[in-house]
């Protein structure tokens, strides 16, 4: 009887210390949600201005240490060959990854390729920034014609982005940024494209 006491007791005791901590919890995230600082910087969007500030930063800063400008999409079928190759396959002979300079990213693998540190960087950080700021939201699909869209949508840019050796990243502001001229006309190649691409869109998704 006494032992059943005791255990009670110490269950009592956990619930109380349990409910106490979350109490702790509630009132530091309610302070948090209201602290000026927290506002400013974390939670509030930045200006256009201060985003090309920073955005022209960190391209020449990753100019310099990786002697690369900065792109996104050649990253991504890197990713694509190191997945296709650990299931045996091999894309020594495509022509995308005949070149010795693509061959010798592919042999330095995954972990050691700049790119890939860069690419994780931008998905822990969108996802950083969207917790932080309370907008991380799971929304339903509202037809399956959201889905064909968003799929066919993503295969067209992917394909595209490899035609054009580039995405709006790599070929645009990358391009731009170096003085390239090819990256001027990608720009007016892309705003022509989205106006079309846009009025598909609504005449046949939405």
């Amino acid at each position: 009887m006494a032992s059943g006491k005791s255990s009670l007791k110490k269950i009592n005791n956990t619930n109380l210390e349990v409910s106490k901590l979350e109490k702790k919890e509630k009132k530091f995230f309610d302070q948090l949600k209201t602290n000026e600082y927290y506002i400013k910087w974390l939670k509030n969007p930045i200006t256009y201005v201060t985003a090309a500030v920073l955005l022209t930063l960190f391209q020449t800063i990753t100019l310099a240490v990786t002697k690369d400008p900065w792109g996104v999409s050649g990253v991504l079928a890197y990713w694509g060959a190191w997945i296709f190759e650990a299931f045996g396959g091999s894309v020594d002979k495509w022509y995308y990854f005949a070149s010795s300079g693509a061959q010798n990213v592919l042999n330095n693998g995954f972990i050691n390729h700049a790119g890939t540190w860069r690419n994780l960087g931008i998905i822990v950080g969108a996802l950083t920034a969207t917790l932080l700021a309370s907008g991380f939201k799971i929304k339903k699909i509202k037809s399956k014609k959201q889905v064909v869209a968003a799929a066919l949508g993503g295969l067209l840019m992917g394909y595209g982005a490899r035609l054009a050796f580039g995405c709006n990243i790599g070929a645009l502001y990358s391009g731009i940024a170096s003085l390239s001229l090819s990256g001027w006309v990608f720009a007016i190649g892309m705003f022509f494209g989205a106006i079309v691409g846009s009025k598909l869109l609504v005449k046949f998704f939405m």
